[in-house]
């Protein structure tokens, strides 16, 4: 370990009940508890993301930078300033013991004159982050590609106007996918922020989606080629930086797969605060997801009711984060993904030490959920009431729809001749409101 958190002096561990006030340590998070016949460390594969925790000054689009990152400050050798950036980072992951971190390639190395300097730069960083990981045993959970930063991106990378931007954005994640290949990287994730548009007045719909379903289908193409066997994920946004992103939600993601026949090949990484700003909840797109068998991982964090736009605030909630944790636990829980600290502290957070808080706090909310969300299948008053609502389906009239054996004329003559005049059932959500509260409230740490 490095000491640039040097007020930091030990791993960070679980103390439980114990843990004292102003103490460094975790509350509800045991990686070697045991949960459904998993270690936690194994149920949740939480991760620290790169760019939001090294990569950014703490600046917005009011003020300037606010945390002190030495390796960000102007005037410096690029790559001196990157493995200053790095040797904190994995500091901060071996102390904090988080089994996974994440990062963008332009995250870890700085852009060079051309994409060969850019290359031979994040192949010199790649090559010592691999000896760090074999150090602290730190693992990759995803790499993936910046593709929105730089200016020539302002009109997207797939779905730009030029295909030299197009093609300039092939190399770049190519390279990077081989990165996270040579790291044994368990996923690579596509985050379109400009695949989308600002105005409809110069904007072929059709003609960007064609693109986009084209760069994918070569990424995919790429991947099965160096035998990368990682999964392929793609993380929706609805806005943000553009005015409407085409991969708006989990639902827009898999009817495009499906359009494009890719859905064979990637899954969804889903982020909280881009479900809410979708208008959905955390819960609707994760269970959307599990359901159509397109869930992978996860981005950590919450947004803030009052706000719309993505804030990237610590998880701080069990009851909303349980719900969601529900539905990946009755899916299986998950394979190669996990829940990566896609989260950033706020700009009057300038200590050092309060990027532990700020993870602490998240993964011991994480924890407490898990755990609720085992309680909540061991339980089963959610799967009971779902299925007694949906009964009628298994057998009779409903399992004779469901195989095809009447058509639309048979149903309405049946209708008329039984003379059908159902009657509404009561969906008991306030029960259920109930239910779930109470093995929230009950369910011990």
């Amino acid at each position: 370990m490095t000491d640039f958190f040097d007020t930091v002096s030990e791993p960070v561990s679980f103390a439980g009940r114990r843990a004292g006030l102003g103490q460094l340590a975790y509350r509800v998070y045991d990686p070697d508890r045991q949960v459904m016949g998993r270690r936690m460390e194994d149920h949740l594969r939480i991760a620290v993301c790169y760019w939001h925790s090294f990569n950014w000054p703490g600046s917005d689009i009011f003020g300037h930078g606010t945390f002190d990152r030495p390796w960000l400050e102007p005037g410096q050798d690029p790559m001196a300033a990157a493995r200053a950036k790095q040797d904190a980072a994995f500091e901060f992951f071996e102390k904090l013991g988080m089994p996974f971190y994440c990062f963008h390639d332009v995250d870890m190395a700085p852009e060079g004159a051309d994409l060969n300097e850019s290359r031979a730069n994040l192949d010199t960083m790649v090559e010592r982050a691999a000896e760090k990981m074999e150090a602290t045993g730190v693992r990759l959970l995803w790499g993936t590609a910046n593709l929105f930063s730089h200016p020539r991106y302002a009109a997207g990378a797939a779905t730009n106007p030029d295909p030299e931007v197009f093609t300039h954005a092939a190399a770049q994640v190519r390279h990077m996918l081989e990165a996270t290949h040579r790291l044994n990287g368990a996923n690579y994730v596509l985050w379109g922020g400009r695949e989308g548009y600002e105005t409809l007045l110069n904007t072929r719909l059709r003609q960007e989606a064609d693109q986009l379903a084209r760069f994918l289908t070569m990424v995919a193409e790429h991947k099965h080629k160096i035998g990368f066997t990682g999964t392929l994920l793609i993380e929706p946004k609805p806005q943000e930086p553009t005015k409407h992103q085409y991969d708006y939600d989990c639902a827009s993601v898999h009817g495009f797969l499906d359009r494009y026949d890719l859905v064979d090949d990637f899954k969804v990484n889903i982020e909280v605060n881009h479900a809410t700003l979708s208008g959905h909840s955390f819960h609707h797109e994760v269970a959307y997801a599990v359901d159509n068998g397109i869930f992978g991982s996860v981005d950590a964090n919450r947004g803030d009711p009052q706000n719309g736009w993505d804030t990237d605030q610590f998880p701080n909630s069990v009851d909303e984060l349980s719900l969601a944790l529900y539905e990946i636990l009755r899916g299986g829980g998950f394979t190669t993904g996990g829940f990566n600290f896609d989260t950033k502290l706020r700009r009057q957070s300038m200590a050092r030490d309060d990027l532990f808080w700020g993870h602490i706090g998240g993964i011991d909310t994480l924890a407490r959920s898990l755990l609720v969300a085992e309680a909540m299948l061991a339980d089963g008053a959610i799967e009971q009431a779902r299925a007694d609502r949906y009964a009628r389906w298994d057998s009779g009239l409903g399992a004779e729809i469901l195989k095809g054996d009447v058509d639309l004329a048979a149903l309405a003559d049946q209708a008329v001749a039984d003379g059908l005049d159902p009657q509404p059932v009561s969906g008991r959500q306030e029960r259920l409101e109930n239910e779930v509260n109470r093995i929230i409230w009950s369910t011990p740490n």
